[in-house]
């Protein structure tokens, strides 16, 4: 039985309130009392963990990573890099604020005022589209707490907006009907901080050291840190720093008992401090829920002892065998005005059909909307937001509160499970996703087909028979036919909305073939051998593939170890025209790049097409294939490549 959200909301929205009060014949039923602690700091006992059902539901938060870094914007990691010469937060800071031994970070955190933040109406605008649990950064490596701290002066209570962030967050969250999360990024910042401790080398300014090294900010930028050793988030810092971590988070789950708590790192110092302090998340979670563990703990290390698994700016390959968690950002995590400037924020579309995979897989999407330094968002997120909840009116019932089916889905696209993988992203038309609630599946496709004309591969008719059929948005019906291939479905022509839809079947209870995806291209009836981008296999982490927009192509090349191939079948020997499509915008002509198959290789320049979503096919030149058999076909940028190469949208192959 789950605790009642409503009751829930109303009591928690009172600093000091007691939560729900829930009945004591289910505290008995459970054998649990609320002075009974559940868990003991021992792996034998955080593995009784399981994750709450409200979390497994929720499958959607929005994350706000606000705080004094925000100030400059200049994006993610400023407290740090302002404290390396020649790096362009360094230059920044020197020009706007002054040199980093007399005018340091401590010195941006009073510009941080908060001026423009009203809780309450973003929270509106985030539980409007689509957030069932809301996330504030309590705590960066920048080693400044966002909340009312009892043991660190550098908060914002003492400083800066002097208000307690936390506590309006945390109640705006509750009178929103979104749980509450703070995320910590503690264990970093010891190590963070060393170049803090730095000097110029070279300049007027060489050898006089950073405000870093000025004992009276010690509480800021640490001590004993100027050569850390270890692993940036975990480093093997002195006693002092872990025992500063846990009396920390400790303090800020006893005042604002998150519903949520996030770290941004593995379990930290787990012998010393780490278990315990999730032991006592546990417990103090239990006690106030009487008896009920409602509590989640997520942290980038694998679930296999008692939390929830996150990974930064990843997915997975497959269905998660335990709930599991995406973070991400629409664009830095914190605050970057160029990314605003140039419209450089995720599109709404490669949300939602990251937000369709991760569900079918069974984990949850966070998303970081960063705000402003004065505390509000830019018209472009906004967008973003106002698009999410249009497409939520349609399209919830596909996400909030499934579960995964017994396939994840099908189409072309695969991924292997990873962290900082987002960049290899890159959904067809082709593929689906599956979700399934109740009786019902959920078919989410991510783009329309051309033709109007989809197929579900994994519901033929030995899947078992579909009764029924439903385009969601959609006030007309659709023709839909069964057959020994797929479930053949007919499109209207009106689309019921945009960047990702979904197909409602009936029954849930279908099995479901296992598709396999070719990964050999065949010649078409006609003969020619088209490579198109959507199917090209990426090598390396700066290709991406691009779709909307009026593009279709593989862009963003900036490493010339980086390419693209494709496997594919020659029937007919002989001599092949070979062409190759792409788009190049002025700045990026010139770039060459080099094909290779067959034994053959020649270098190829681009000429500028107009912009990078107008595509130019060019002759390249004749391919001899000596016999029939199957080939690989490859494109690399050729040393130095110029910002970007080109947009690759096909390359196809033509008997002469």
């Amino acid at each position: 039985m789950q605790i009642s959200r409503r009751n829930f909301i109303a009591k928690s929205a009172m600093l000091g309130a007691t939560l729900l009060q829930y009945g004591a014949a289910q505290s008995s039923q459970s054998g649990i009392t609320p002075q009974t602690p559940l868990f003991t700091p021992e792996e034998s006992s955080i593995t009784q963990y399981r994750c709450p059902e409200w979390y497994r539901d929720a499958k959607f938060g929005i994350w706000a990573v606000w705080g004094p870094e925000a100030v400059p914007m200049q994006g993610d990691w400023f407290a740090h890099w302002m404290y390396v010469q020649g790096n362009p937060d360094y230059e920044y800071h020197l020009k706007h604020y002054g040199h980093p031994s007399k005018h340091g970070y401590k010195d941006i955190i009073p510009y941080w005022k908060a001026e423009n933040w009203n809780p309450d109406e973003l929270m509106s605008r985030y539980a409007k589209a689509g957030a069932k649990y809301f996330c504030m950064i309590a705590m960066h490596h920048d080693n400044f707490d966002c909340w009312n701290s009892k043991y660190q002066r550098w908060n914002a209570v003492n400083m800066g907006p002097k208000r307690d962030i936390a506590a309006e967050w945390r109640n705006s969250a509750y009178r929103h009907g979104l749980h509450f999360g703070m995320t910590e990024h503690l264990a970093a910042s010891w190590w963070f901080y060393s170049v803090s401790k730095g000097s110029d080398s070279t300049g007027p300014m060489a050898g006089v050291p950073y405000d870093g090294a000025d004992p009276e900010y010690a509480d800021l930028y640490w001590k004993g840190n100027e050569h850390p050793d270890g692993v940036y988030y975990i480093p093997n810092a002195p006693e002092y720093v872990k025992a500063t971590w846990y009396r920390r988070v400790k303090n800020m789950i006893d005042r604002y008992h998150p519903d949520l708590l996030y770290s941004d790192s593995p379990l930290p110092y787990p012998d010393e401090y780490g278990m315990k302090l999730l032991a006592h998340f546990y417990n103090d979670n239990i006690r106030r829920h009487h008896g009920m563990l409602e509590a989640v703990y997520t942290c980038k290390q694998d679930n296999v002892i008692g939390w929830v698994q996150d990974l930064e700016r990843g997915v997975m390959g497959s269905i998660g065998t335990q709930p599991w968690q995406t973070d991400t950002c629409v664009g830095d995590w914190y605050y970057r005005r160029s990314l605003f400037e140039n419209h450089q924020y995720k599109t709404t579309d490669t949300i939602l059909h990251m937000l369709a995979d991760i569900v079918s897989k069974n984990g949850n999407l966070l998303l970081n909307f960063p705000l402003m330094p004065g505390g509000s968002l830019d018209s472009d997120e906004i967008k973003i937001l106002s698009e999410l909840e249009g497409w939520f009116h349609v399209n919830g019932e596909a996400i909030f509160g499934t579960r995964p089916w017994k396939t994840y889905g099908e189409g072309p696209f695969r991924v292997h499970s990873g962290a900082f993988n987002e960049a290899k992203l890159r959904y067809t038309a082709r593929d689906i996703r599956f979700t399934v609630k109740n009786r019902s599946l959920y078919a989410i496709f991510l783009g329309w087909p051309e033709d109007n004309n989809l197929v579900v591969r994994s519901l033929p008719r030995s899947a078992g028979v579909v009764r029924e059929v439903r385009l969601l948005g959609s006030q007309r019906g659709i023709k839909w036919a069964q057959r020994e291939d797929g479930l053949h479905i007919s499109l209207p022509d009106e689309k019921p909305c945009r960047f990702a839809y979904v197909l409602r079947i009936e029954p849930s209870d279908l099995q479901p073939v296992v598709v396999k995806e070719s990964s050999v291209i065949s010649p078409a009836e006609n003969g020619v051998i088209t490579l198109p981008a959507d199917l090209a296999i990426i090598h390396g982490n700066t290709p991406q593939y691009e779709y909307g927009g009026g593009k279709d192509d593989i862009g963003f090349w900036s490493d010339s170890n980086d390419y693209v191939s494709w496997n594919f079948e020659v029937k007919s020997a002989g001599v092949y025209i070979l062409n190759i499509s792409y788009s190049c915008e002025p700045d990026a002509a010139g770039s060459l790049y080099k094909v290779e198959t067959a034994g053959q290789s020649f270098i190829g320049k681009s000429f500028s097409t107009g912009a990078w979503n107008i595509f130019h096919t060019e002759y390249l030149r004749e391919i001899s294939f000596e016999k029939p058999g199957l080939y690989e076909l490859s494109v690399k940028p050729v040393t130095p490549p110029q910002w970007k190469v080109i947009g690759l949208h096909s390359v196809t192959l033509t008997l002469k």
